[in-house]
């Protein structure tokens, strides 16, 4: 049975003297302190470095779980890197088989220092790691409201089928600002029938907002949309079937319209509008309860939002606010909280002011 063993349960007594250990060693020395319940890897020396995280505790597979592996695909970026740990965390804990969870990360370049935290955060993680070379996008990517959706990764989950393993036949994408609550396997056994793409579908949204005037008014253009009743989706949650989306050329069909985006301007956010482009209205639509997403607020201010009535499986901090950086501020959401007990980072500052 999986089980976890919380960071606040060690003394602060003993904290204090882990901490006054570390600090006294010599500043050339790189030496790792190990206990049974906790591993700190090497601390960071400036803001850009790696974080330092806990050891998670293994968790091992159910009694009744077979050789079946679900396959999950995310990001790995230093930036993103605590929520990314958080995310993973609460994915095993979660579910019944956690032996059988194979995550597949996505990095712009080789980082030894990620790739070492991920390995001592998780020593028992299934995992692989795949580059994704950012020219291929680079120059088609247009100038969104907000910086971070500009960054190239932001822009891997269109070519996944391109780079993840070819024996791969079905995979989960998941954002790296969110939390599982409930078994993963729930979400791997949607049905997709005839549809290459699953998500939550929000079609009481206001579905014209996500395209500008110029796209509207043109029925060229808009007309993509004529035999398509388009519902807003989130791709930060989305179960793709990667053989049909090699067979549609969807990768192609995306790039297409970001070609379009570069000479007239359609839309304003990242990669999501595009992904609307080619497939709202035409993906199999699943509970809500597996993304309730908007929790970082909108994509300029960043504001606290409530919880969306109904059951949640998974919690997720789409928008400009980060529950890691709002806790850190000492200025949380009431939703941020909800994100804290899967934080597995370490922080003396934390600890000396708890």
């Amino acid at each position: 049975m999986a089980f976890r063993r919380s960071p606040s349960s060690f003394s602060l007594l003993g904290l204090l003297s882990l901490l006054l250990l570390l600090l006294h060693q010599p500043t050339t020395t790189t030496t790792t302190t190990t206990t049974p319940l906790l591993r700190l890897l090497k601390p960071s020396s400036s803001p850009d470095d790696v974080p330092v995280f806990h050891e998670a505790p293994a968790f091992r597979n159910g009694d009744l779980c077979e050789a079946n592996y679900i396959h999950v695909a995310m990001t790995l970026d230093a930036n993103y890197l605590r929520g990314t740990i958080a995310a993973v965390f609460s994915i095993l804990q979660h579910s019944t088989c956690p032996e059988n969870v194979v995550f597949h990360f996505l990095w712009s370049h080789f980082d030894p220092e990620i790739h070492s935290s991920i390995k001592s955060t998780f020593p028992y993680l299934n995992f692989k790691l795949y580059l994704f070379q950012t020219n291929r996008v680079r120059d088609k990517i247009s100038k969104s409201i907000r910086q971070a959706l500009d960054q190239p990764l932001n822009y891997a989950r269109i070519y996944l089928a391109d780079i993840i393993s070819i024996d791969v036949k079905r995979v989960i994408y998941l954002d790296s600002d969110l939390v599982m609550v409930d078994d993963i396997t729930k979400l791997w056994e949607v049905e997709l029938g005839d549809k290459v793409l699953a998500a939550p579908e929000y079609c009481h949204a206001n579905f014209t907002k996500y395209f500008t005037h110029a796209f509207w008014s043109d029925v060229e253009l808009s007309g993509t949309f004529g035999d398509r009743q388009p519902c807003y989706f989130n791709t930060g949650v989305m179960v793709v079937d990667v053989d049909k989306w090699r067979e549609g050329n969807y990768t192609r069909r995306v790039e297409d319209w970001m070609a379009v985006q570069k000479h007239k301007r359609i839309y304003h956010l990242g990669s999501l509008p595009p992904f609307l482009l080619v497939l709202a209205g035409n993906i199999k639509g699943i509970n809500h309860r597996w993304n309730q997403h908007g929790l970082g607020g909108d994509n300029i201010e960043g504001k606290c939002r409530s919880l969306h009535p109904g059951p949640i499986s998974l919690l997720h901090w789409s928008g400009k606010g980060k529950p890691w950086l709002r806790l850190d501020s000492r200025k949380p959401c009431n939703v941020d909280h909800l994100w804290a007990p899967y934080d597995l980072y370490h922080s003396s500052k934390h600890t000396f002011d708890e």
